[in-house]
């Protein structure tokens, strides 16, 4: 397993911040951003190993999750949510000079667009949306949710045990894609199963209640964006519907579709090596790009 680091870092409003770095310092970073009611072990050991191997990789647990400090308010302030991405993208010294790639699973997403709707993409050498959503509230095309999800609201957000647990547990196999037992493909995928719905009840009830009280478009944002995409999604997707991800690339200019056939909301579960393949691939890539760009600027200055 690759060594491991434990970091805390300080959002603008004093709420610490906990993620955990993977890999060499030297290596190009690429920021990982779990979704709505999980924490940064929703990656699984394997997938974080084999990024690490070529990445500074960079798991962090969302303000309100994981080992995060949960404030009382603040989760519809979109400051915030950039204000915690830019804390640890300062603490790991990446800038313009040091672009990271940015990798945002389902709610990851929303929180990346508040990153650049508030800093801009200067310190972005590229940008992975994993059944993501770009925008979300009513009518919203970049935040449409899937069958599993509208099932589970409101009743997820519950106080009450009983009745979070059974909407939680509404999501079946939805993170995971199936569950059968003696399989050679899928060993071990009950274990994440139950993990993954760990983490969910673990996120205070009032945590995830917030996390939808928000409504906010970044259609325009999208447009705008001059950095390389990947977008990454299930077409049997049944919490962010994969119309999401069609919308964002008629959006962006520079986006590459990977539509994975038969997949639920959990691709790194499912099929984590592809899932290395694709991002890694792409990532370095990317990384490449931006250190190219970077030293035709510096000769151009120095002319």
């Amino acid at each position: 397993m690759t060594r491991m680091a434990v970091r805390e870092v300080i959002g603008i409003d004093g709420t610490s911040l906990v993620y955990r770095v993977f890999g060499s310092e030297t290596a190009p970073v690429l920021v990982l951003l779990h979704g709505w009611a999980q924490s940064s072990r929703c990656w699984g050991d394997g997938v974080l190993d084999a990024l690490a191997r070529d990445f500074r990789v960079v798991a962090v647990d969302l303000r309100g999750h994981g080992y995060s400090q949960a404030p009382e308010t603040g989760y519809a302030d979109r400051s915030l949510w950039a204000g915690d991405l830019a804390a640890v993208l300062a603490a790991e010294n990446v800038s313009e000079t040091n672009p990271a790639v940015l990798l945002g699973w389902s709610y990851g997403g929303l929180v990346i667009c508040d990153y650049l709707a508030e800093h801009g993409a200067g310190a972005v050498a590229g940008l992975v949306f994993v059944g993501a959503i770009t925008s979300i509230g009513r009518g919203e095309k970049g935040g449409r949710v899937g069958a599993s999800m509208r099932a589970a609201i409101p009743a997820a957000m519950s106080e009450d045990p009983k009745e979070a647990v059974r909407a939680l547990g509404s999501f079946g196999n939805a993170l995971t894609g199936p569950v059968v037992e003696g399989s050679a493909l899928l060993e071990g995928k009950g274990a994440v199963s139950q993990a993954l719905f760990g983490a969910s009840l673990c996120t205070p009830p009032r945590v995830r209640a917030a996390l939808f009280d928000r409504a906010v478009g970044n259609d325009d944002l999208l447009a705008d964006l001059d950095v390389p995409v990947l977008l990454l999604h299930g077409d049997a997707d049944s919490v962010v519907d994969v119309s999401a991800a069609h919308h964002a690339a008629s959006l962006l200019r520079r986006a590459t579709t990977s539509i994975w056939e038969g997949v639920d909301h959990g691709p790194f579960v499912e099929d984590p090596h592809r899932f290395v393949s694709e991002v890694g691939e792409f990532a370095r890539t990317a990384t490449a790009e931006a250190a190219t760009r970077e030293d035709r600027q510096q000769g151009s200055m120095e002319g």
